[in-house]
């Protein structure tokens, strides 16, 4: 297992709170920094290629000395107009983390390392994995089944195993990961990070919308659907949230629907996780890590104690 030591310094737990679109900004990044989990956020969550200069320079303010580090997601893809100017940006701010979506691109990844930064992309599949290993990333995400928004179904078991056979870099997991017991469970599958995303969602500082983050908390594993049917590609989806949209899940298309441009199909329709069904509150990022640090160290004595062996 291999994590980078520019990633390592400031961490209080193996975590990184997901870039999520539309809920992602600087004051739920800068908690998890301060906090010390790492904080990242999509470039595009910004209006402008100069609003997200400013985002980056708020962030490098507002971090605490000691603070972990933060990263930025970027959609490597033809219909990413604002993909060369904002990369451009980040290599100008020395952003330490990308996170690169929809396409691993060599010419990225080399930008991103001339300056001494490091590149994880978000992968579904073997096929995009080993892609993206040979485009030279450091890490990959991999986005198992049940993870909230575009999400894959190969089970992290199954996924963990077969990258690591042939990836030597850092492997992030995400999927269903909610508490500090489920950060060890990834620790203990042979992952370097837990990717957390939902659980981020129902936090104070999120820009989630306050119906958005009660509907996390009142769902559960089995009030999440999968579909194409919103932007094209299957993700994970709030079944209220359909409902709600006019959209009827037992008879949805495999094709998208037209509900306009991207952005609004997402700001009205919510996305979750089936990690929800371990979400029961919403409180304030500082108090989620520090949760899940107790979590986590108490499974971990709870590896060490072996209760199962006999006498």
């Amino acid at each position: 297992m291999a994590i980078p030591e520019s990633l390592k310094s400031g961490l209080t737990l193996p975590v990184i709170a997901a870039p999520m679109f539309l809920v992602s900004g600087p004051d739920l990044v800068v908690e998890c920094c301060n906090a010390g989990v790492i904080g990242t956020f999509p470039s595009l969550n910004q209006r402008t290629t100069e609003g997200y200069r400013e985002w980056l320079l708020e962030i490098k303010a507002r971090r605490k000395p000691g603070a972990a580090a933060f990263g930025v997601n970027h959609i490597v893809h033809p219909t990413n107009p604002r993909l060369m100017a904002d990369m451009m940006v980040s290599v100008e701010e020395k952003v330490p983390l990308i996170i690169t979506s929809l396409g691993a691109v060599r010419d990225v990844v080399d930008a991103v390392h001339g300056y001494g930064g490091v590149v994880f992309h978000d992968i579904a599949n073997i096929r995009h994995a080993r892609k993206a290993a040979e485009a030279g990333v450091d890490g990959l995400i991999l986005v198992a089944g049940g993870a909230g928004g575009h999400a894959g179904v190969i089970h992290p078991f199954a996924l963990v195993e077969e990258v690591r056979s042939f990836f030597s870099g850092t492997i992030i997991l995400s999927g269903c990961i909610s508490t500090g017991r489920d950060v060890a469970a990834t620790r203990a599958l042979g992952a370097d990070f837990a990717y957390m995303g939902t659980r981020f969602i129902a936090t104070t500082e999120s820009a989630a919308q306050s119906e958005y983050k009660q509907m996390i908390v009142d769902a559960g594993a089995t009030d999440v659907t999968y579909t194409p049917a919103v932007s094209g590609i299957p993700a994970n989806f709030l079944t209220k949230s359909l409902v709600a949209n006019g959209i009827d899940p037992k008879s949805l298309p495999e094709h998208k629907l037209d509900m306009g441009e991207e952005a609004r199909a997402w700001k009205t329709v919510w996305s979750a996780g089936h990690g929800s069904g371990a979400i029961h509150d919403v409180i304030p990022t500082a108090d989620l890590v520090a949760r899940l640090q107790t979590e986590y160290r108490q499974a971990v004595a709870g590896f060490a104690e072996e209760p199962w062996r006999a006498g």
